[in-house]
């Protein structure tokens, strides 16, 4: 009998006892009153910004890292990130070259083919890394807490740690084949440093695409092949274009094309036989303003999914 009346004393203490001063608040007002804020929650653009800078040590270990375990099964190692493009060339030679006869009234068409594979090159392997940055990195993003922009950004690092390597055999071949170095070899510095930002740009846009896609992985491979045989590589665009009446529409899209215009970019500052005015008009214009946009652009729409990375 006491317990019964003990518990009824509790409950009529209870029921009698004065509201919580938090009765009646959303969970949003009792976070702002404690101080509280939203685990994993996305930060500011500037601060998102300040958090990668100061993770900039471990996005340049890890494209380092990975850069050496990409090849780590393989009995060659690392003499396969030059041997892949240098094979695609010989086979874009010879189809390309030899059969549809793509090298008539291209000098040097060798360096011109090696140099169009290796920096198309630089970009199909940015877009198809980033692609896989976030679906492929599923247990580090569930484990560990970081801007995954740090993702996308270390994966186009890792290639161009990759075709900075691959430029030592191009220059190998450029001097083969009777290429002198002049100041223009300078000019490849800032085509690259743009090109770098645009396929960073392009990355993180694929980064997000492929987090909630993943068969994206799957479909990125023809449309880059697509891409890659507009963009000139394996053909003078100036030739393909002179004296064929084509839709103005056709050939502004061709002269633009981003791949385009960071390839012919390279070929004019490395090989004497491309002249100025095989280049797109504005090519500089074009190649900036093509990294703005990407990169921009691009860096924006990835942070705003910033917090829905690793979910669901």
């Amino acid at each position: 009998m006491s317990t019964v009346s003990e518990t009824t004393h509790d409950s009529a203490v209870a029921m009698s006892a004065p509201p919580s001063a938090d009765e009646g608040l959303t969970a949003a007002q009792r976070a702002q009153k404690y101080g509280l804020a939203q685990s994993g929650a996305r930060p500011s653009l500037a601060e998102y910004i300040r958090q990668l800078w100061d993770r900039r040590h471990f996005i340049s270990a890890f494209s380092s890292a990975r850069l050496t375990a990409q090849f780590s099964q393989a009995k060659l190692g690392q003499v396969w990130q030059v041997a892949t493009p240098l094979l695609n060339a010989l086979v874009y030679y010879l189809i390309f070259g030899l059969l549809i006869g793509t090298r008539k009234g291209v000098p040097d068409y060798v360096p011109f083919l090696v140099t169009g594979v290796f920096i198309f090159t630089f970009t199909q392997s940015s877009v198809m890394a980033g692609t896989r940055a976030i679906s492929g990195s599923l247990g580090l993003v569930r484990a560990l807490h970081f801007p995954r922009a740090c993702l996308p950004i270390s994966f186009s690092l890792m290639q161009l740690q990759q075709l900075l390597i691959s430029m030592g055999v191009l220059v190998a071949i450029l001097l083969g084949f009777g290429q002198v170095p002049t100041w223009s070899w300078l000019l490849v510095i800032p085509a690259l440093a743009l090109q770098f930002v645009f396929n960073t740009g392009l990355a993180m846009v694929m980064a997000r695409l492929g987090s909630k896609t993943p068969d994206l992985a799957q479909l990125m491979p023809f449309i880059m092949r697509t891409w890659m045989y507009a963009s000139g590589v394996m053909f003078s665009i100036d030739l393909i274009l002179k004296g064929k009446h084509v839709p103005h529409i056709v050939e502004v899209l061709l002269y633009a094309n981003p791949a385009a215009v960071y390839i012919d970019l390279v070929r004019f500052a490395l090989i004497d036989s491309f002249k100025a005015h095989q280049l797109p008009p504005h090519v500089w214009a074009f190649a900036g303003g093509w990294a703005l946009l990407a990169g921009v652009a691009g860096f924006v729409y990835f942070w705003k999914a910033e917090e829905r990375y690793g979910r669901g």
